[in-house]
C-alpha cells in the first residue's frame, strides 16, 4: 500500500505542476491577449493624435490664410478708398489747368494776381494728390497703349511711328498702380 500511496502521491504532484503549468500558459496568454489589446488601443490612439494634429494644422493654416486676406483686402481698401472722390477732384483739377491756360493766352499783365491765386491752388492740389497717391501720367512721345488711354484723334505725320501719342486732350492719372482716368489723346497714323 505504501507503494500505491507513493505512486497516488506523484501522480498527484505531476497533476498539480500540470495544473500549475497549465494556469501559467492561461496567465501568459491571457497577459498576450491583454497586451495585444493594449497595443490595438494604443495603435487606434496614435492615428487619431495625429489625425487630429492633420487637422489642426490645416485649420491653422486656413486661419492664417484668412488673416493675410483680409490683411490684403483692408490694405487695397485703404488705397483705393477715395477713388471716386479723386475722380470727381480731377474736374477741378482740369479747370484749374484751363484758367491758367487762358490768363496766359490774354493780357497776363492784368490778370497777375489771378494767375499767381491760380497757380497756388493748382500747386496745393498737387501736393494733396501726392500725398494719396494721385500722379499724373507723362505720355507725350510715347506709344499708344489701350489701357492707359483712349485715341480721340489720328492724324498722319511720317516723322515719327505708328501710334506715338503726339498731344493730350485730357491728362490721365493714375492712383497707386491703378487707373484712376485714361489719357485722351491724339496719335499718329502711317
Amino acid at each position: 500500500m505504501k507503494k500505491f500511496k507513493k505512486e497516488q502521491a506523484e501522480e498527484k504532484e505531476e497533476m498539480t505542476e500540470e495544473i500549475k503549468e497549465a494556469e501559467e500558459e492561461i496567465s501568459e496568454e491571457k497577459q498576450e491577449e491583454e497586451i495585444s489589446a493594449d497595443d490595438e488601443e494604443i495603435e487606434k490612439l496614435k492615428a487619431e493624435n495625429r489625425q487630429l494634429k492633420e487637422d489642426f494644422l490645416r485649420a491653422y493654416a486656413d486661419a492664417e490664410n484668412t488673416k493675410k486676406r483680409c490683411a490684403q483686402e483692408i490694405e487695397k481698401n485703404n488705397k483705393y478708398a477715395i477713388s471716386s472722390f479723386a475722380k470727381d477732384l480731377l474736374n477741378v483739377a482740369d479747370n484749374l489747368h484751363r484758367a491758367l491756360e487762358a490768363v496766359d493766352n490774354q493780357n497776363a499783365g492784368d490778370c497777375e494776381a489771378l494767375r499767381k491765386g491760380v497757380e497756388l491752388t493748382e500747386n496745393e492740389l498737387s501736393k494733396v494728390f501726392n500725398k494719396f497717391g494721385i500722379k499724373k501720367m507723362e505720355i507725350l512721345g510715347t506709344v499708344f497703349d489701350p489701357n492707359y488711354h483712349q485715341v480721340i484723334q489720328e492724324v498722319e505725320d511720317k516723322t515719327k511711328p505708328q501710334g506715338t501719342i503726339i498731344a493730350e486732350l485730357q491728362t490721365g492719372y493714375m492712383i497707386n498702380d491703378r487707373i484712376l482716368r485714361e489719357a485722351m489723346v491724339v496719335v499718329t497714323k502711317a
